[in-house]
């Protein structure tokens, strides 16, 4: 089946109701014919739910669907995006181990390397995203696993997958990508030759902004049972709930992500060109160096990963006085009457944020310079709004002239 199919029909299990629609199995437990098939599911002898820790069928319908449309042998469905890295960390390495990643990362995801794995003897080293020569170099006896978000979050950069893989792998090393931006339907890093890709089904997998949730997939050994061995021990499960809501922004994934993308597009063609913009991160853009990456650019190269440039666009407000960076761009997004205000993305509504004082707000100074996160960077993730009513509501804030 082709992706949209797989997208809607993979993973339900009709039961003997006949339901057309995925049920969500709303409970925490499940009865047991005898004493002997307790034991037996148990042990592992006998598949078959459980408690809904770890087994739900509503839950593993999402995860049988996802997998399906990255292409994975297995997927562990977690609480959160954060859980899905934390459960694979946790499942996958232990201490003396080292994590080499991407300089540019969610800043919840380096707090989480930084602050709560070293702890526990986990250390992480990081390299600029896009210098493969760097990733070569930087690899100790002790890296286990190389982590990268592609495109990055804020700024879009992006890094060859399949060059990486074999890096990775001449050492190895895991490589796990961060799919968040994509989605399998705009990149499917496996097909490239990633281990394992991580989620954040909160974003574009829910598609509306209902809940959290996140998600691994990878292979049979790593992800269905080393990971998985984590969250049926530890706990950080998806609720059914919202299991079945991602059953439901699974079935408009690919629609939506041509259409943010498409407008996302236009809109960064508009900024661009825009006097009161002084720079745009866009993939879609020919002057983005990993324009190269995209399949569908007129420069399309033999390492062409993903498919359009998707629905993220930073850019930095021209400002006369460094000093004074900060303040126009907050002065950009508070002049907004339409956008929402808010860190989170991957909505049909356009949010628009200020990342050196939201998502990486809790980085040192230091950090965010070197992950090039200024005080003057806005990022929209652009929703399906007319795209000329989101240029509209910009424009209020994007005034040419010194700031």
């Amino acid at each position: 089946m082709k992706l949209a199919t797989r997208a809607i029909r993979t993973g339900h299990q009709r039961t003997a109701e006949g339901e057309h629609c995925e049920p969500i199995f709303a409970t925490s437990s499940f009865v047991f014919e005898s004493a002997a098939e307790a034991a037996a599911r148990f042990s592992g002898e006998q598949p078959g739910n459980i408690y809904s820790r770890f087994t739900n069928p509503t839950v593993r319908a999402f995860e049988q669907r996802l997998a399906a449309l990255e292409g994975g042998e297995s997927c562990v469905a977690t609480a959160s995006g954060m859980a899905a890295i934390l459960a694979t960390c946790m499942g996958l390495l232990q201490a003396g181990d080292r994590i080499l990643a991407a300089r540019s990362l969610f800043g919840s995801t380096t707090m989480l390397f930084d602050k709560y794995l070293a702890r526990f003897g986990i250390a992480t080293d990081y390299v600029p995203l896009s210098d493969l020569d760097a990733w070569a170099a930087a690899i100790r006896p002790e890296t286990k696993l190389l982590f990268a978000e592609t495109p990055s979050n804020p700024l879009t950069e992006m890094v060859a997958i399949r060059p990486l893989s074999e890096i990775a792998h001449a050492q190895g090393c895991l490589l796990a990508i961060d799919n968040c931006f994509c989605t399998p339907a705009l990149q499917r890093p496996l097909e490239h030759g990633a281990d394992l890709v991580i989620h954040s089904a909160t974003k574009y997998l829910d598609g509306q902004g209902r809940c959290v949730g996140g998600a691994v997939v990878g292979d049979a050994k790593r992800v269905g049972e080393d990971v998985y061995g984590v969250v049926r021990t530890a706990g950080p499960s998806l609720s059914p709930f919202n299991a079945w809501l991602f059953l439901k922004g699974l079935e408009t994934l690919s629609l939506r992500m041509q259409a943010h993308a498409a407008s996302a597009q236009l809109l960064a063609q508009w900024l661009d060109e825009h006097p009161a913009v002084a720079r745009v991160y866009y993939p879609g853009l020919p002057g983005h160096p990993q324009h190269h990456l995209l399949a569908n650019g007129p420069s399309a190269g033999p390492e062409a990963q993903q498919q359009t440039g998707g629905g993220i666009i930073a850019f930095e407000v021209a400002s006369a006085h460094p000093s004074r960076a900060r303040e126009a761009a907050w002065s950009v997004i508070d002049a907004t009457q339409m956008l929402s205000i808010t860190a989170n993305l991957g909505d049909t509504k356009t949010t628009i944020t200020h990342p050196a004082t939201t998502t990486h707000g809790r980085l040192s100074p230091e950090a965010r310079a070197a992950a090039g996160i200024s005080e003057g960077l806005i990022r929209i993730a652009v929703g399906l709004e007319d795209v000329a009513d989101i240029q509209a509501d910009l424009a209020r804030g994007l005034v040419p002239g010194p700031r």
